[in-house]
């Protein structure tokens, strides 16, 4: 699990939230890291690790209902804005895919990106939270 976002930005802080959280509920099965606005920094460490599957969360502008969660398809990734971090997602994607089975990127749609992350978005990474407890994030809708 890989929480990508600035703590400072609002709704940008989305993804080291849902790590923070789940860091509290102590899960011991789900390697879990918060790469900040760098997630291109974290590949080696990603990639000793070999896992099977890498979870990415992120806030991302999907033009749809503010707090909604959504997978997003690799193909659609170019389409939309994507957090604040400098390397393309798609780039990062594709480079994990070369040691990894399955890359997942989760995207919760923003608000802000300055000040205090919204209650939308929070409460949207508390469920969020819930859904990968429960195992349940290959469940999640696709954007279409």
């Amino acid at each position: 699990m890989v929480g990508i976002g600035n703590r400072d930005g609002g709704d940008d802080a989305v993804g080291p939230y849902i790590i923070d959280k789940l860091k509290q509920l102590g899960l011991r099965d789900i390697e879990m890291l918060d790469v900040g606005i760098a997630p291109e920094n974290f590949t080696d460490v990603i990639k000793k690790k070999h896992p099977e599957t890498v979870v990415l969360i992120d806030a991302i502008d999907m033009g749809i209902s503010l707090g909604k969660i959504r997978r997003v398809k690799k193909d659609h990734i170019g389409e939309m804005h994507i957090s604040t971090h400098g390397i393309p997602l798609s780039v990062i994607i594709k480079y994990l895919e070369t040691f990894v089975s399955s890359v997942i990127l989760i995207g919760i749609q923003p608000d802000q990106m300055y000040g205090e992350m919204s209650e939308t978005v929070r409460n949207a990474a508390d469920k969020l939270v819930m859904k990968i407890c429960l195992k349940d994030v290959e469940n999640i809708s696709y954007l279409e």
